[in-house]
C-alpha cells in the first residue's frame, strides 16, 4: 500500500499537529508496516509560533495556554542551563580525579637549525573507580538531556526553540568562564 501521498502534504494551521482526515479502508498490509497511517499525527517542518496543540516530549504533555506556554519556556531554558553546567562541572571533576600524570619529552626541530624540547602531558584515570563511574553516570544524564534538548528544538516552536537557545548561551556565560585554560610554556607547537 502506497502512503507517499501522506508525506507531501501541506500543512498550513500550526496551531493543530493533525492532518486533514482522509479515510481509506484498513487492509492487513497496513497494519504490517505500522498500522493505519491516518492516525499518525503530521509534524511541522518550519518554524512557527504557536501555543495550541503543542506536545512537548511526551503525549501527554500538551501545550494548550499562553500560560503553558510561559510554563515550558522556564523550564526548558532551566533543561538548557543544566546541561551547559552539567558540561563544565563534567570537566572540573574529571581534572580533580586525573591520576597517573606523566610528563613525556621530545626534541623537536626549531628554527634556524635548532633544537627545542616539547613536552606532552599524559593523565589517567582507572577504570574501576568511584571517579569513573560518576563520570559514567554524569555522561548518561548529559547525553539524555542533549537529545531531549535536540528533540524539543525539533518541535520547530519558536519559542521553545529560543528557550533552548537562550538557556544554552546563559548557560555558557554563567559556568564556562570558570573553565580554566592551561598553557604549558615549555608547548611550542600547535
Amino acid at each position: 500500500m502506497d502512503h507517499s501521498h501522506h508525506m507531501g502534504m501541506s500543512h498550513t494551521d500550526h496551531n493543530t499537529t493533525t492532518p486533514p482526515s482522509h479515510h481509506h479502508p484498513t487492509t492487513s498490509a497496513s497494519h504490517s508496516h505500522g498500522g493505519d497511517m491516518d492516525h499518525m499525527k503530521m509534524m511541522p517542518m518550519t518554524f512557527y509560533f504557536g501555543f495550541k496543540n503543542v506536545e512537548l516530549l511526551f503525549s501527554g504533555l500538551v501545550i494548550n495556554t499562553p500560560g503553558e506556554m510561559a510554563g515550558a519556556f522556564v523550564a526548558v531554558f532551566l533543561l538548557a542551563v543544566f546541561y551547559e553546567g552539567l558540561k563544565i562541572g563534567r570537566e572540573s571533576l574529571l581534572r580533580k580525579s586525573q591520576v597517573s600524570i606523566r610528563y613525556n619529552s621530545m626534541p623537536v626541530p626549531g628554527p634556524n637549525g635548532t633544537t627545542l624540547m616539547e613536552t606532552h602531558k599524559t593523565v589517567g584515570q582507572q577504570m574501576l573507580s568511584f571517579p569513573h563511574l560518576l563520570q559514567t553516570v554524569l555522561h548518561i544524564i548529559q547525553v539524555v538531556v542533549s537529545y531531549f534538548l535536540m528533540l524539543i528544538f525539533m518541535t520547530y516552536n519558536g519559542y521553545l526553540c529560543i528557550a533552548v537557545a537562550a538557556g544554552a548561551g546563559t548557560g555558557y556565560f554563567f559556568f564556562s568562564w570558570k573553565k580554566a585554560v592551561v598553557v604549558d610554556i615549555t608547548e611550542h607547537c600547535h
